[in-house]
Formats: C-alpha cells, structure tokens, sequence
C-alpha cells in the first residue's frame, strides 16, 4: 500500500497547495451539475452522483497513476448504467460496480494497462459517438417537458416513446431549457473561466423558481429532495447468483471505465509533458469502484474534460483531485436543499452539449471520409452502440478491427523468387532477375519478408508448393526480414520443410533474427532443418548449395543462374573430373 502513495507529494508546498486548492474548487463548480446529470441520465437519483464525485475523485487521486486525473461519473457509462439499473435494479447496479472494481484492480496488477492502449481508434470512436447521440435522445424528454415517459433500454423503444407522448409537450419547460442552452453556449466566449453549465443552471433555476412555480418539473417533484446528509456506509448482498448475473455487466463497466480513464491521462500526459503510470491507474480506478458502491456511489471513471479544466486552471499535484471531491461533499451538505429546486429542463442542455462535445464528429467524419476497413469498423460499432448494446458493440468493434488487421498483415507478407544479378558488382540477389529462360531448376532462393502468423501463412505455402512441384534439390529460404512466427506459421513451415526433405531436398535458412531462431529452437523446427542448414549470408547457402546438385542434369543447361553455371553446363567441368 505504502508505494501507492510514492512520488505523490514529494517536495510539497504552500506554493503547491494554492494552485491545488484553486483549480480543485473550480473543478468541484464543473462537477456539481454534471454528477447530478449523469446520475439523473442513468436512472439513479442525482444524489449518488455527488457521492460518486466526491468519494471516487478522493480515491482515483490518491491511488491513481495520473497526476492530474479527475474521476467521477462520466457520460460514456450512461447506456450502460441505465440499462443495468432497467435490467436488474440499483441495488445489483452496486454489486456490479464493486466487481467492475475487482477487475479493474486485477487488470492493473496483472499489468494489463498497456494491452487497452492498443484498442483501435476506430472503435473506441465509434461507441463513443453512439453513446453521445444516446445521451443527446434521452434529454429530449426533459427539455420538451413530455409527462409519463417510461425510460426503457433500447434506442428504438425509447423513441418510440417520445413520439407517442409528444402531445404532452410544456412550453415552460422549453423556455426554461432554451434560456439554460444559451447561457451554456455564450459563457465561454464572454467569461472563458466561468464554468457555463452552473450559470446556465443556476439562472435557469432561478426564472423557474420566481416565474413558473409549479409549472415545470424539478428535482424535488421526480426524485424527492436531495439530502444534505453524509453518504451513509452499506454493504449490498452479494449472493453468488447475483456474481453470475452481473459478471457481463461488471466486465463492460470495467473495459470501459480502463479505457476512458487511461484516455483521459493520455490527453494529461500530453498537456502537461508528463508520464502516467497506466497500470497504477487502473489499480486506482478499481480502489474507488470497490468503495465508492458501499456508499452509495455510481460507477467512475477518469473524466477528460474535468481533468483538461483541473490542469488549465493550474493544478500542481493529485492534492487538486483531492480538493474537488472535499468541495463537492462540502456542498452536498450546505447546499443540497437548494440543488433540489432545479428544473429537469436546466439539467437536459447540461447533458446535451456533453454528448456534443465527446461525439468526436471532426474525427468521426474524418474516418468515414477515408471509405476503407476502418470507415465499416466505425460504422458498425456506432450503429451497434445505438441500436444494440455497447458490449455487442466493443465485441464486433474489436473483431473487425482484428479481421482487418490480419488482412492488412497478410498483405504484407512478401515471398518473391530471386537469383543473384550479375549485372551488378554486388551481385545480389533481385526477384527481376528471374524468368522462364533465367532460372535454376536444382537451386530455388525465395526471400520472405514480413511475419509469418496465420494471415498470412497459407499464402507463404502455396507459393512454395509451386516451387516444390518443379522439384529442385535445394531449396533457400532468406528470412531476415521475417520478424516473428506464430503457431500458424510455424505449422506451415514445418509442413514446407517435412514435405521437401521427404522428397530428398534439403532446406537451407539464412539471415534468420535471434528472436525468430530462439523460437525454432524452442519447437522444434530448427533440430529438424539442422543447425548445418542455417547461415548468415545468402552466399554462403548459395555455395553449399552447389555441392549438392546433380552435374548430369547441369550438363546442356542455358539458365547460367550463377557464375560456376558456365562450368557446369560444359563437358569441361566432366572432363577435369575424370583426370
């Protein structure tokens, strides 16, 4: 536990605690309206937002690996949190955040931190902008002001919903939305360091408060009112049907929560030209998802625009992290009777332009402009994210992306047939030089360039089964160029060699990399070549290549592919053998 907290605030000072205190008080302003809108949008009351604010932005910043992270509830868990909270309940929403914190914990001590960084863009885009025009959707109703509206799991369904309430439309709630929207979208281009979202809300309240009393819904009216209580500590039954049940939801959580919260350090790291540890992070990130349930709490995670706003406005050490949560708390307890009087219609804008901003539609644009194996990869996680579920998503997101990546290495590979150029003083070998009237039939050279795995290596069999069927007594391979070999490749290759020495040929390698001839050792495949047949430079193999051929069928022959071919063709060489 003690290296937990190593290097975390070394050489602290007044100085240090100034710009903490600052930036943590802004960004505890930023988080207020936000947590009571994720939580509002997830189906749970606004109350378990703040817990969520408070308890896991402490945790992520004492235990994380960032510097600069902000943790709380984050727009990107909201179809998933809310479909939990439909499926099973709050209550087994708890149980499946405390597990999506075991694994979380268990990813980070496994060191898994870096095999997450390596989920491709094109995914994580694509579910990131379903999930936005998800959130967008759900506010509809509140900013509208529809009645009677039943939240359900499903995109399809819950628009059907609108349409069929649309009649129940409140004017008020429209006025007071608009008057929130706008004062969210001009804030920043007048007071660039005035947090839009809270004067957006806090007018927004106001106007309802002394103009339209009664007549739009608020807080208090859907949710009851919000207490200015202490979270209160309780441990939810976990029963192991309960473990089974919720293994799926707690793994997407825990996915999610390991992506955007290493994401999110990614983009400090770049704003501040400083290094996250990314399994620290994720051990962090689980710490606060065990804890923050048996408050109360939400699911967390790293969240990218509180954690941009925390280092704009000058955060020095995770001290600033610690701040925000301390204040979010602190107001919960003095404010939380006032928090209750906000309109529904002042929280939907908040949300709106949230799903705006994390919709990445430059970059989603961008990709689907491009028309390749990427563009089909954005769009179908996009559409599974919106219209299916975002764990059906991530799965063919990911599956794709790895059917294309294996495409595009397959393509990679390069297996050409070459001979030496004599034309040149080096004399190397060239895959040019080769053709119908050029090219030995008792020495065949292939260079193979790129990695044999299983993409690729039935392309590197067929073509060495055609050099098999012209049956040549040596064959070379020259593999300096062939990075690694997976159990496919290995397969194929060792199919290649078995077949040509039952022939009676023999296989020479040269140029082979330590790595890749560590590994032949470790299977097998070098004791069965031999460790005789394995040279550095391709002369080498060349030479005692030509040791092993048949005179007989050199004799007459018109390829000359190599310099001792004009030797061998004549009877001279025949004739200074006999004497």
């Amino acid at each position: 536990m003690k290296s937990l907290f190593t290097g975390r605030f070394e050489g602290y000072s007044v100085d240090h605690f100034k710009k903490d205190l600052l930036s943590g008080i802004i960004v505890g302003i930023v988080a207020i309206p936000l947590a009571m809108s994720f939580a509002i949008a997830s189906g749970v009351k606004p109350e378990y937002g703040i817990y969520t604010a408070c308890i896991a932005g402490i945790l992520i910043s004492l235990f994380g690996g960032s510097k600069f992270q902000i943790g709380g509830p984050t727009g990107a868990f909201v179809p998933i949190l809310l479909g939990i909270v439909l499926s099973y309940g709050y209550e087994n929403l708890l149980i499946a955040g405390l597990m999506a914190g075991v694994l979380l914990c268990l990813m980070g001590l496994f060191k898994l931190g870096t095999l997450i960084k390596f989920i491709p863009r094109p995914v994580t885009i694509g579910f990131t902008a379903g999930i936005a025009v998800i959130i967008f959707t759900g506010q509809i109703a509140n900013f509208l002001g529809l009645t009677n509206i039943t939240r359900h799991e499903y995109f399809i369904s819950n628009m059907k919903e609108l349409f069929v309430h649309i009649g129940t439309i409140n004017y008020y709630s429209i006025f007071i939305a608009i008057i929130c929207l706008v004062i969210i979208l001009l804030t920043p281009k007048f007071f660039p360091k005035v947090p839009g979202a809270l004067v957006g809300i806090v007018v927004s309240t106001l106007v309802a408060t002394f103009f339209f009393s009664g007549q739009v819904a608020t807080i208090a009216t859907a949710y009851g009112q919000i207490p200015n209580t202490l979270p209160k500590f309780s441990i939810p039954e976990i029963t192991l049907e309960r473990l089974q049940l919720l293994i799926g939801p707690a793994f997407v959580i825990a996915i999610l929560g390991g992506i955007e919260s290493l994401l999110s350090a990614v983009v400090a790291d770049g704003m501040t030209n400083t290094k996250h540890n990314s399994n620290r992070e994720l051990v962090g990130q689980g710490i606060a998802n065990i804890i923050t349930p048996l408050f109360g709490g939400i699911p967390a995670t790293g969240a990218i625009a509180r954690t941009a706003t925390n280092i704009k406005t000058g955060a020095a050490t995770p001290m600033s992290g610690i701040i925000h949560g301390v204040f979010v708390l602190v107001t919960l307890l003095l404010l939380a009777p006032f928090a209750s009087h906000i309109p529904l219609a002042s929280m939907a804008p908040v949300l709106m332009v949230v799903a705006w901003n994390m919709s990445e539609q430059k970059h989603f644009a961008h990709i689907v402009k491009a028309k390749s194996g990427d563009s089909l990869v954005l769009i179908i996680t996009f559409l599974l994210t919106v219209f299916a579920s975002l764990t059906i998503a991530v799965e063919v997101g990911l599956g794709l992306a790895i059917v294309l990546f294996a495409k595009r290495m397959s393509e990679k590979l390069v297996v050409d047939k070459v001979l030496p150029d004599h034309t040149k003083k080096n004399g190397k070998v060239q895959p040019y030089v080769v053709n119908q009237k050029h090219d030995c039939p008792q020495i065949s050279i292939y260079t193979i360039e790129g990695p044999l795995f299983f993409g690729a290596a039935q392309t590197f069999e067929e073509t060495l089964l055609h050099s098999m069927q012209e049956q040549p007594s040596v064959l070379i391979l020259r593999m300096g160029k062939v990075p690694f070999m997976d159990s496919t490749g290995e397969s194929y290759f060792s199919n290649i060699v078995e077949n040509f020495t039952k022939r009676g040929g023999k296989v020479f390698v040269t140029g082979i990399q330590e790595d890749l001839k560590a590994a032949l050792m470790r299977n097998g495949l070098y004791a069965q070549i031999g460790q005789d047949h394995f040279f550095e430079h391709t002369g080498e193999a060349i030479n005692r290549a030509l040791t092993h051929l048949d005179m007989n069928k050199c004799l007459g022959c018109k390829h000359f592919a190599f310099h001792e071919c004009a030797d061998f063709s004549s009877d001279r060489h025949g004739k200074d053998s006999d004497n």
